[in-house]
């Protein structure tokens, strides 16, 4: 099953933001955090962020938020992957697209990974991401953000 072949594009339609947009509700954190699906749909319709979707034949099997404007241009919204589809590789796969899609314009790749997600904190270090910061109590009381980041060059190296 490692050999799936992902077809990641941009969503399209309001189907594929529902589709996307349930399969965050159903993953961590979202499900400890007790986001709710408005606060995720929100999230898709946001005209700043570029949502993606991750598909093995025609089915969602994942998706992607990115922002490339703000503060921490480039930075990694979101990603999930349905609870049947992971374990194949997936994830890895996704990473591969971001990191290309975000490289591609920006120096720099961030992420928060909430201090519960020990999976995804080790998921994300063996990617080579480096923690850079905790924000305290961000999203939630008793719930730390830690502040993850991937470069390719100094921002201003990378502009010359």
């Amino acid at each position: 099953m490692n050999d799936l072949k992902l077809n990641i594009r941009r969503v399209s339609t309001q189907v594929e933001k529902t589709d996307c947009a349930e399969i965050m509700a159903g993953s961590e954190p979202w499900i400890t955090l007790g986001m709710s699906g408005e606060h995720i749909i929100n999230t898709i319709n946001d005209p700043l962020n570029k949502v993606f979707a991750a598909c093995v034949n025609d089915e969602i099997v994942g998706t992607m938020v990115i922002s490339t404007k703000g503060a921490f241009s480039g930075y990694l919204k979101s990603i999930a992957v349905k609870p049947d589809w992971r374990g194949k590789m997936l994830g890895k796969q996704m990473m591969a697209f971001i990191e290309k899609e975000i490289f591609s314009t920006c120096a720099n790749l961030f992420l928060c990974v909430s201090s519960f997600n020990e999976d995804a904190q080790r998921f994300y270090l063996k990617l080579g991401y480096e923690k850079i910061g905790v924000l305290k109590d961000y999203l939630v009381e008793g719930h730390d953000e830690i502040l993850m980041r991937k470069t390719t060059a100094p921002i201003l190296e990378r502009s010359q």
